[in-house]
C-alpha cells in the first residue's frame, strides 16, 4: 500500500532529493515549504509518515511537532539532517520521537529510517511511565553478583579461536595443497592494500602531530588572538618547514584567516607564500566543528577534503586554546590530494588512485587526466557499506598492460568516509611453491592453540586481580573511608585507573582545605599548582615571610554614588565592575585576596608558589595596565546608559608580608598581612590627590623591583610624597601602557 508522504525541509535540495527516493517507491508526496502550510496540509492530505528537517529555523518548530504528537499521536516522524545538533536531538527526543535520517539521503538508509519509525519500538525509545522506577541504592547494601566474570569474557573468545583454529588444522591437514598463483597475487594485493590504509593513518596522524606541536607552541594563542599574522609566522614557520607540511592556515573565531602558510610560486620545500583575511574556509564543516567546540569519540580534531583556489587538498583541523583554556580559533594542516597519491605511491610500491565519494579520480599514479577509470556509484557504496565484511577488486587495462586494482574506504579519524582509495598492482604473478608436512601442521596447531589459551588465561588474571582491588576500595570509599589506597604499579590502563583513585581520595581529602581557603577567587591551575605545592611542603598555612607585590582597587566616590541608587542597582554595579576585574588578576597568576564593599585587595609572588620579586611586580602592572584598559571601556558602557563612570584608583606596592591561615580550626582564610599591604592601600588614596580620572601608582620598591621590565610600561614620576604610617616621604610613579606604534591592518597578505 504506497504511503502518503508530507516533506517539510527548511532546503529545497533535500526535499526534491527525499521526494524523488519516495516517489520511485510509488508514494504519494506532498512538499510544505513552511510550518503554517504543512499544518494547513496535515488535514486536507491526513498523511501517514512526516519527513521534518531537524534544522528548520525559528522557535516555532517544536510548538509544530509537540502539537502535531499530542493530536496525531500515531503518525509516523522521520527527521532528518545534515550536521550533527545534539542539544535539538535531545529536545526531539523528548518530544517522542527517535529516528532520524542524514543527508545525504540513500535507499539503504531510508529503509533503515523507515523499518524503525513503522516498526514499533526504536533503539531510543524510553521507557514508558509505568516503568518501575530504580531504587537507591543505600551505602551499605551488598554490591551485585557478579554473572559473567571478566576472566571468562576474555578466555572464552581465545577458546573459540582455538576451535577455529584446530578446525583450520584439520582441514589443511586432510587436504594438503599448493598455493594457486591467483591466491598468492590476491594476498600480495590485501597486504599492499592494508598498508596503504595503514600509510594513510599515518599520515593523517603524522599532520596530527604537527597540529598539535604548532597549536601549543607558546605565543601562537596570543598571536591569534591578537591578528598578529607576523609573529604567527616567525613562531610557526621552522616547525612547519622540519614537519614538510604543504600548507597551514591560521583561523580565528569567526573564520576569517590570520595566516594562511601556501606552497610558494617556485615549488621550492620550505617556501611558503603567507595570505590573511581570507574567508574560504567559514562555510566549512570540518572547520565549523572545531569552531563550535565539537567533539566526537576521537577528541576535538576533524578531517575533511576541499576544493581551494591553489587546488583540492587533506585538511586535520582542531582547536587553539589560550593559557586559561578558551579557544581563541582553528588551525588546519593540509596537504595535496596529489602529493598524498604520489608518496602513498613510493611507499608501498603500488599503483595509488584517490576518488571522491562520486567515483571520479581526484588524483592517479595510475592513468593520466586523459584515460579516466571513475567508479560507478554503485561501487563505491558497495565499498563503503561492506568495508568490513569484503573487499572489492576491478580489472583494468591501460596501455595494453592489466591490473588488479583494490578498491577501500578512505575514512578519516572522526569516522567519516572521505572517498575510495584504488590500490592497484600489476598482473604478474610470481609462481612460489611451499610444502608444509602434515605433522608439521599438526605441531604448529597444537602449540598454537595451547598458546592461545594460555595467553587468555593470564591476561585474564593481570585484568581480573586489580579490578577486585578497585571494587573492594571502591566500596571502602563509599562507606566513608578514605584513608584506602590501591596499589598503582605498572603502565598500563589498569595502573592509570589506580593512579587516578589514589588522586581522586586525594582530593577528597584536601578538597576542604583548598575551598575554605581561596574559593573561587583563583584559576583552576593555580589550585592543582596550590595543591602540589602543599603536598610538598613549600607553603605552610602557619604565618611565613614573603616578598610579594599587593595591588589595591577602590572606586572614588562610591558613598556618594550609592546613595542616589538603590541598593539592589549598587549591587548590579558592584558585580559588573569585579566582573571585569577579577579575571584580569587570575589570568596574570594573582589572588584575590578579599573584597571590602568597593574595595579590592590582591597579591602576587606567593601562590601558587613563591616567585622572585621582578616576576611578582610585572604581574601586578600587567594586571593593572588591564585593569585600565576594563575600566574606561566599562565607563564608556555606563555613561551611554546613562549611569556614572566609576572612577578608579590602583596601588602597587612590592615588600615584605606575611603569608598564612587565619582563622580558626575548622574556618581558615588563606590572607597576608603587614606594612606592604598598608602602603598599597596608602597609595590607592594617594591617586585621589593626583589626578582625577581613574589612574595607577606604583612605589619606588616595586619600580626597582621590575628591573628592565620598566621600559614595557609608560612611568611619569609623581614626586616624594607623606603617606600615613610612613615616616619617609614616598616617591610615587603614575603606571599606563605604551601606545601600540606599529598596529597590525587586517585583512591584507604580507
Amino acid at each position: 500500500m504506497p504511503r502518503k508522504v508530507l516533506i517539510l525541509q527548511s532546503e529545497p535540495k533535500n526535499a526534491v532529493a527525499l521526494a524523488g527516493l519516495f516517489r520511485a517507491r510509488g508514494d504519494e508526496v506532498w512538499l510544505a515549504k513552511d510550518l503554517d502550510q504543512a499544518r494547513s496540509m496535515l488535514g486536507q492530505v491526513l498523511p501517514n509518515l512526516v519527513m521534518m528537517d531537524l534544522h528548520f529555523p525559528g522557535k516555532t518548530w517544536s510548538d509544530f511537532l509537540r502539537d502535531l504528537r499530542r493530536d496525531q499521536p500515531d503518525l509516523n516522524i522521520i527527521m532528518t539532517n545534515t550536521h550533527p545538533d545534539l542539544q535539538r536531538e535531545m529536545a526531539v527526543q523528548a518530544l517522542g520521537v527517535s529516528v532520524f535520517l542524514r543527508a545525504p539521503f540513500t535507499n539503504q538508509w531510508l529503509d533503515v529510517a523507515l523499518r524503525r519509525a513503522e516498526g514499533g519500538l526504536s533503539p531510543n525509545t524510553r521507557p514508558t511511565a509505568g516503568a518501575q522506577a530504580a531504587k537507591p541504592v543505600k551505602k551499605d547494601q551488598a554490591a551485585p553478583r557478579v554473572r559473567m566474570p571478566v576472566r571468562f569474557k576474555i578466555t572464552l573468545p581465545y577458546l573459540l579461536l582455538a576451535v577455529i583454529l584446530a578446525s583450520a588444522a584439520a582441514l589443511i591437514i586432510s587436504q594438503v595443497m599448493l598455493d594457486s598463483i591467483q591466491d598468492r597475487f590476491l594476498n600480495q594485493l590485501l597486504e599492499t592494500g592494508r598498508q596503504s590504509s595503514d600509510w594513510m593513518v599515518r599520515e593523517e596522524n603524522r599532520m596530527l602531530s604537527t597540529l598539535r606541536l604548532v597549536a601549543n607552541t607558546q605565543g601562537v594563542a596570543a598571536a591569534v588572538q591578537s591578528g598578529d599574522a607576523e609573529g604567527l609566522r616567525s613562531l610557526t614557520l621552522p616547525a612547519i618547514v622540519n614537519a614538510g607540511e604543504e600548507t597551514v592556515e591560521f583561523l580565528d573565531m569567526q573564520g576569517v584567516s590570520v595566516l594562511g602558510l601556501r606552497p610558494g610560486t617556485s615549488g621550492q620545500a620550505g617556501e611558503y607564500a603567507s595570505v590573511r583575511g581570507e574567508t574560504i574556509f567559514q562555510p566549512v564543516g570540518f572547520v565549523q566543528a572545531v569552531l563550535q567546540g565539537r567533539s566526537d569519540e576521537q577528541g576535538d580534531k576533524f578531517a575533511g577534503v576541499q576544493d581551494t583556489p591553489f587546488g583540492r587538498y587533506f585538511y586535520v583541523s582542531g582547536p587553539i586554546f589560550d593559557p586559561s583554556g578558551d579557544q581563541v580559533g582553528a588551525l588546519l594542516v593540509g596537504k595535496s590530494i596529489h602529493s598524498l597519491a604520489t608518496a602513498m605511491s613510493s611507499d608501498t610500491t603500488s599503483q595509488v588512485t584517490i576518488y571522491d565519494l562520486d567515483g571520479q579520480p581526484l588524483s592517479s599514479v595510475l592513468f593520466t587526466d586523459t584515460e579516466s577509470f571513475p567508479l560507478a556509484r554503485n561501487q563505491v557504496g558497495n565499498v563503503l557499506i561492506q568495508q568490513d565484511q569484503s573487499t572489492l577488486t576491478r580489472d583494468l587495462t591501460i596501455s595494453q598492460v592489466g591490473y588488479s586494482e583494490l578498491l577501500l574506504p578512505w575514512e578519516v579519524r572522526n569516522g567519516a568516509d572521505l572517498g575510495v582509495l584504488g590500490v592497484a598492482l600489476e598482473q604478474t604473478f610470481l609462481v612460489r611453491t611451499t610444502q608444509i608436512t602434515r605433522l608439521e601442521v599438526f605441531i604448529l596447531m597444537v602449540v598454537a592453540i595451547l598458546m592461545v589459551i594460555g595467553v587468555g588465561l593470564f591476561l585474564s588474571s593481570l585484568i581480573t586481580k586489580p579490578l577486585l582491588k578497585l571494587v573492594h576500595a571502591s566500596s571502602e570509599v563509599a562507606r566513608g573511608n578514605l584513608e584506602v589506597k590501591v596499589d598503582s604499579g605498572g603502565d598500563d590502563e589498569v595502573a592509570v585507573l589506580a593512579q587516578s583513585f589514589n588522586f581522586m581520595v586525594a582530593g577528597l581529602q584536601e578538597g576542604y582545605i583548598y575551598r575554605d581557603l581561596l574559593g573561587r577567587t583563583v584559576s583552576p591551575e593555580v589550585r592543582e599548582q596550590l595543591r602540589q605545592t602543599f603536598g610538598s611542603g613549600n607553603l605552610r598555612l602557619e604565618g611565613q615571610e614573603a616578598v610579594a607585590s599587593v595591588l589595591m582597587t577602590d572606586i572614588r566616590g562610591f558613598t556618594t554614588l550609592s546613595e542616589k541608587a538603590s541598593p539592589a542597582t549598587v549591587f548590579n554595579w558592584l558585580n559588573e565592575y569585579f566582573g571585569r576585574l577579577v579575571p584580569i588578576v587570575v589570568s596574570h597568576g594573582g589572588v584575590v585576596n578579599k573584597f571590602d564593599g568597593d574595595a579590592m585587595l590582591a597579591f602576587f609572588g606567593i601562590l601558587p608558589r613563591m616567585l622572585n620579586p621582578r616576576r611578582s611586580a610585572k604581574d601586578a602592572c600587567d594586571s593593572a595596565v588591564e585593569m585600565l584598559r576594563a575600566i574606561n571601556s566599562l565607563n564608556r558602557e555606563r555613561v551611554q546608559r546613562g549611569d556614572p563612570p566609576l572612577l578608579t584608583g590602583i596601588g602597587i606596592h612590592t615588600g615584605v608580608v606575611i603569608a598564612g591561615g587565619l582563622g580558626t580550626s575548622d574556618r581558615l582564610h588563606y590572607t597576608i598581612i603587614g606594612d606592604t599591604v598598608n602602603t598599597s592601600q596608602r597609595l590607592e588614596s594617594l591617586t585621589r590627590e593626583l589626578f582625577a580620572e581613574t589612574g595607577a601608582l606604583i612605589s619606588q620598591p616595586t619600580l626597582l623591583a621590575l628591573g628592565d621590565s620598566q621600559t614595557d610600561y609608560r612611568l611619569e614620576p609623581m614626586g616624594k610624597h607623606s603617606v600615613k604610617g610612613k615616616t619617609e616621604q614616598l616617591m610615587v610613579y603614575r603606571l599606563n601602557e605604551l601606545p601600540n606604534l606599529n598596529p597590525q591592518r587586517p585583512g591584507r597578505p604580507i
